[in-house]
């Protein structure tokens, strides 16, 4: 009998890929075998040999690790698949679920109003029943020119929304679409009409960045650290305002939900970074449309000397993760959460709905207020994403979701379903990778480490990756005091086995690698490796330390996306930006004088 729901996806095994991989874990463990049994057998014969024990103790200390450390990393290798998804079984619109999209940003001058607005624009035009579409922007500087831009984003999203929809525009985002970046294959329609239609719809968006920049210039309050991080909760569903678009209240129906929330922040209590934002967000949206599908957007990047990609991550080893348990939640990607693995309704107050519009946007503001999660279960195990690192993506996604029984998916088209901006300078990839690594580092040191936390609630090589994931920056002090053996093997007559592991692991690497870019991307991805190794890794180690000691607070620098010509005329063309040293100094050093 035919099974009358087929299957959205099905997962294939990489065979050869996994044949491949498991044959050199045998082959290079057996190298590493012999290695330490080299280095153990000195212990042995120690009254044989004049050679200081200390020196040696070292090298074995570092070896020992180091072998850990790539053991960790074969997990990755163990299982990796793909996945082929057929969007036409979809059901039909009416059995669609809900869907509220988050979309956070803090800094309108780090992050550019007019590209955040693409991306709620982008949002909100989705091919999706604009009635269980759900678009929540959290502001988290509480900016006037943020919520202003939603406002002109409303207006232009009636004329950008019907224009995708009837012609199946594919690039949605009016930014990407209207430059070079736009898609051939959106323009194959012929015709005067869709000529025509298109030249009016770009006179309206350079209208809309128009006003959103004049605004900013002249009419909008960035607001300056201190007040940011001082302001009272402000909640606004963007509703068409302006009476001389003569915009009828059917069309207003054909148009997603679009909420503009910005939680209250008080120097005097702690607002827990983005996981904070997000939670209020939870809150919100569980009491004025409650989808019980969630999905978080943030950036990933198209072509970048930068390495913003993460190529080797979300390419290859993510596909090690998606053969086991699943990746975790991560910032660069969006995930798509069941509203029910966070838990939130249990510890939402319950508001009355009928109490109409005004009144009951003013009782939700009490779900934004910096007081509401006193006393309750919000950013601990059981409710909303987790406090305690500003990695909260993997933080959440370990505990929350796999460590509960949660299973995800990786699911990587070959077309990109979402860009957004990329670092385009040294100095933020820094701060980026900083941020990245302290956070990790903060898990790592916690009791919820996974190989502590995890084996007893995941299998044994999900808790390996993930331990191998936070633990990732701490690899550079082992490659310092290993990169010391190879220089001194070359007098030894065990330098042919220093060599062939070396050369096995980079083999692997290789191998792995450009399975998923080309070689000049590799060749990008190992010195941005090496530059954050020495700077961000680093810095990132040292600051989670000095935090679980007690001497410094967690800090959140966002990432600046704001885009300078003269620096994005020297990224496009491959020339990498060096400050001075003391801008780099400084600029590593954010997380330790903020």
């Amino acid at each position: 009998m035919e099974n009358s729901n087929p299957p959205l996806h099905l997962c294939h095994g990489n065979q050869l890929s996994n044949f491949i991989n498991r044959t050199h874990t045998l082959i290079h463990s057996i190298a590493l075998a012999l290695l330490l049994y080299y280095r153990a057998s000195f212990f042995f014969f120690l009254h044989d040999t004049k050679t200081p024990i200390l020196p040696w103790l070292l090298v074995f200390a570092a070896e020992l690790l180091l072998s850990f450390e790539w053991l960790l990393s074969q997990a990755y290798r163990w299982r990796a698949v793909s996945r082929s998804v057929f969007p036409e079984r979809l059901p039909e619109d009416d059995k669609l679920p809900a869907i509220d999209v988050f979309i956070c940003t803090t800094d309108p001058d780090k992050e550019p109003t007019v590209g955040v607005m693409n991306t709620v624009l982008s949002s909100m035009a989705i091919e999706y029943p604009p009635e269980k579409l759900h678009v929540y922007l959290s502001d988290d500087g509480g900016a006037d020119v943020t919520l202003n831009g939603m406002k002109e984003a409303w207006r232009f999203a009636k004329w950008w929304i019907p224009f995708c929809n009837s012609y199946k525009i594919k690039c949605r985002a009016p930014e990407a679409y209207f430059s070079a970046l736009e898609d051939e294959d959106d323009n194959d329609f012929g015709g005067l009409e869709f000529s025509q239609e298109r030249r009016n719809i770009k006179e309206k968006y350079e209208v809309f960045k128009e006003r959103v920049r004049e605004y900013g210039r002249h009419g909008g309050d960035t607001k300056t650290t201190s007040i940011r991080s001082d302001h009272s909760a402000v909640i606004q569903v963007i509703q068409a305002t302006f009476s001389e678009d003569g915009m009828e209240m059917n069309e207003a129906r054909n148009m997603p939900l679009l909420v503009y929330v910005s939680r209250e922040k008080r120097p005097s209590y702690p607002h827990h970074f983005k996981a904070g934002a997000l939670n209020a967000l939870l809150r919100v949206s569980g009491v004025i449309s409650n989808s019980p599908y969630i999905l978080g957007l943030d950036c990933d990047i198209n072509n970048d000397i930068y390495d913003s990609q993460l190529r080797s991550a979300y390419k290859v080893l993510w596909q090690g993760f998606d053969g086991l348990q699943g990746p975790c939640l991560s910032d660069n990607i969006l995930w798509v959460s069941p509203r029910s693995s966070l838990n939130p309704s249990s510890q939402i107050t319950s508001l009355a709905r009928s109490s109409g519009g005004n009144a009951f946007l003013a009782e939700t503001q009490l779900l934004a207020s910096c007081t509401y999660e006193n006393g309750t279960k919000w950013g601990k195990r059981q409710v909303g994403l987790l406090y305690g690192s500003v990695s909260e993506d993997y933080f959440t996604g370990f505990v929350s979701l796999h460590c509960k029984g949660w299973n995800s998916i990786l699911f990587d088209p070959p077309r990109p379903q979402f860009l957004g901006s990329g670092i385009t300078n040294l100095n933020d990839l820094l701060v980026q990778g900083t941020r990245w690594s302290s956070g990790l580092l903060d898990v790592a040191l916690s009791k919820f480490c996974p190989l502590i936390y995890g084996p007893f609630k995941t299998s044994l090589l999900e808790s390996m990756l993930l331990c191998r994931t936070c633990n990732f920056p701490t690899l550079l002090f082992l490659v310092t005091v290993g990169a010391l053996l190879l220089y001194l093997s070359w007098a030894n007559s065990m330098a042919f086995l220093y060599t062939r592991v070396i050369l096995l692991a980079l083999s692997s690497a290789f191998f792995l690698d450009l399975q998923a870019h080309h070689f000049r991307n590799l060749i990008y991805e190992q010195r941005i490796w090496m530059m954050k190794s020495i700077t961000s890794h680093l810095y990132g180690s040292v600051d989670a330390f000095m935090k679980k000691i007690g001497m410094r607070k967690a800090s959140f620098v966002p990432t600046n996306k704001a885009e300078d010509n003269e620096q994005m005329k020297r990224y496009k063309i491959g020339g990498l930006r060096f400050p001075n040293i003391s801008t780099v100094s400084h600029s590593t050093g954010l997380h330790w004088s903020s």
